[in-house]
Parts: C-alpha cells; structure tokens; sequence
C-alpha cells in the first residue's frame, strides 16, 4: 500500500507541483524504478535523453552516508559540440531526499564507483514525461590520425619478434585459429629483454599523459609521442612497419600488404602465404570464412599500459592498408563505451598490453 501511495503521490500532487515550478508541461505518463547499488557499483556519464523524457529524478532511502563511502550524484559542464567536460558538483546521497534535473542534450551526470563494502544505496528513480524538445544534431569525432606502413623489411621482426611466430608453419596455424574465431592470443610475442625494455621505459616520468574523453565515450590516458624515450618510439615504428603489415596479413588471412594473396587469387587456387623475407609458401587449405577482427569496448582487467591499438584496414577493402594508433594508460576508473556516433568499419584491431603481471 504505501508503494501504491507514493506513486500516486508522484504521478498527481508531486507532478503538478513540479510541472509549475520547472514550467515544463508533464504528461501523466511516469516511469519509476528502485536501484540498489553495492560495492564496486558504478553508473557511468550519460545524458538520459530518450524520446519524451523531461524530468528525472531519484529519491534517496540511505543510511547515513559520507563522501568517502561514494555513490555520489556527479554532475558535468559541457563543450560547445554538448559533450561533457568536467565535474562541476558531487552531490551525497542522503536519507529522504530528492533530487531532480530536466533532462536536455547538456543533462550529463554519473554515480560514482561505489567504496564502502557495508552500505549500499536504495533509490527510487525515474522520469517525468512531456512533449519532445528538438535536439542538436550529434557531433561526430575526427578518426585518429591514419597512415600508411613505414618502409622496414624483414629484419625488424628478427629484432624485436619471438622466433616461433616468424615460422611459416606457425603462421599458418595462427591464420587457422583466427578465421575461425576472429580473434587470437599470442603469448610472449616479443623477445624478453625487449618487452623488460619497453616496461621500464612506461615508468619514465618523463612521459607526458594526457586524459581522453569525452566521458560519455571513453575515459583514459594517451602519451604524447615526442615525449617517449627512444625504445618506445621504436616500438611504435616496429608497430607500424611494412614488415608487421606483411605478418599481420600471415596471422590473420586479411589483405594487408600488397604480397599478401587476395580473395581472387584463392577462388583461382593461387593462395599463397607470403613470408616476411618476401618469398612465398604454400599456404594450407582452409575452409572458406569472412575475415574480421572483433573489438571489445571495455575489459574489466584491462592492463596499466597499452603501448598500441592499431587498426590495419582499407577503405571498403580497396587502397593501401594504413593504421591508426595510441599508447594508452588504464587506471582504476578508466573506461570505453559504444556509442551512438561510433562508425562501423572494417579494421583489424592490434592490441599489445604491458603491466599487466
């Protein structure tokens, strides 16, 4: 009964108070939740646009509640393009209260990570509806800078490359996992001494990191490159060497190097599988599947340190191959998103994690 009574309080009395205060004209219609949030919970920055919503609003049933424990109610300015800057003010849930915002393209707020481990937080939540408003136009993003290979040959793979995946043999067991599945793991790629090398240089304070967003998108860190020591920026060249494309392309059955073989030259019974001196071999006969690569917005163990996320593809498979990529730090907090702006491509995604033991 006294859930039949606070609803009705908030669909009558409490609704045409707040229709005359907010002078936004209220639809009978109203949508109310209960959450409970608990230790280690999160709500993530968005901007609770849907069609119709005009109002939300959370009523608090908690325990006596410090900043400390978390869960607070974060809200964000915004940009010119409506994309969530910074928090501005924190709100701390507390017993019996009632908090509520118009919901508009600038309503971006989140709920913090939740950090006491004895208290959780009991809420009843929802939105007040009314006639649609017209919202801006969505702002898409500029892609990551993108370029074609740089001209290395074979012998960087011998520099930086565990031998076992230089073998022709090995490449095509590797090609063999990954048209089946879309995805492969391969463990302890590089040589010892130069994955020892790289991690040491990531803890060079002399690193600049700076953080990427928005939040609504994605929250981490990237490196500036001029400000990497020396076997970083040569990593990131390794990375982006005509020699990897050629590899890539071995691994994966994706054509990624002009001496990779084509769809057309396995329909005419040529394909072949090219090594990373330039030479071919005969590539084994393999059941007919597409070729993609998935990508994972968001692992909940990502590592400290992902020295690069490449993408080698073409545009609607015709042209040259070119990457695009980042040397990202992941924290405590740091995140990913799918998002409505986000474009759909055809790309393989190069993912190589460091600080992760």
């Amino acid at each position: 009964p006294r859930v039949c009574l606070h609803r009705h309080a908030l669909c009558e009395e409490f609704r045409a108070w707040l229709s005359a205060v907010t002078q936004i004209e209220l639809e009978p219609t109203v949508d109310i939740s209960c959450a409970k949030y608990e230790y280690t919970d999160v709500l993530l920055c968005h901007d609770d646009e849907l069609e119709g919503r005009r109002i939300a609003f959370i009523l608090y049933l908690v325990p006596p509640w410090e900043e400390s424990d978390g869960g607070t109610l974060d809200l964000y300015s915004t940009d010119e393009h409506f994309q969530p800057q910074q928090i501005v003010k924190s709100l701390v849930p507390l017993w019996n209260t009632l908090v509520f915002f118009e919901v508009s393209p600038v309503s971006f707020h989140q709920a913090r990570s939740f950090l006491s481990e004895e208290k959780c937080r009991l809420s009843v939540s929802g939105w007040f509806h009314g006639p649609s408003i017209v919202r801006p136009a969505r702002r898409t993003e500029a892609p990551l800078p993108r370029s074609p290979h740089i001209p290395y040959d074979h012998e960087i793979l011998y520099e930086w490359i565990n031998l076992v995946y230089l073998d022709m043999d090995s490449q095509a067991q590797i090609q063999e996992e990954f048209e089946e599945r879309s995805e492969i793991l391969l463990k302890d790629f590089l040589k010892k001494e130069k994955y020892q090398l790289l991690c040491e240089a990531l803890e060079n304070k002399d690193v600049q990191w700076s953080r990427r967003g928005p939040a609504n998108k994605r929250l981490y860190e990237t490196a500036e490159e001029d400000s990497l020591p020396d076997i970083l920026k040569k990593f990131l060249q390794f990375l982006r060497s005509e020699a990897l494309f050629l590899l890539l392309s071995n691994f994966t059955g994706l054509k990624l190097h002009f001496l990779a073989p084509s769809d057309d030259d396995e329909d005419a019974g040529e394909g072949r599988a090219a090594d990373t001196a330039g030479h071919s071999s005969p590539k084994p006969e393999q059941e007919e599947t597409d070729h993609h690569a998935d990508s994972n917005p968001h692992q909940p163990d990502q590592p400290d340190n992902i020295p690069e996320a490449q993408d080698g593809e073409t545009q609607n498979g015709s042209g040259a191959p070119v990457c695009a990529g980042e040397l990202r730090r992941w924290t405590h907090g740091h995140y990913t998103l799918v998002h409505d702006t986000q474009a759909t491509e055809f790309a393989l995604d190069l993912l190589f994690f460091c600080g992760c033991e």
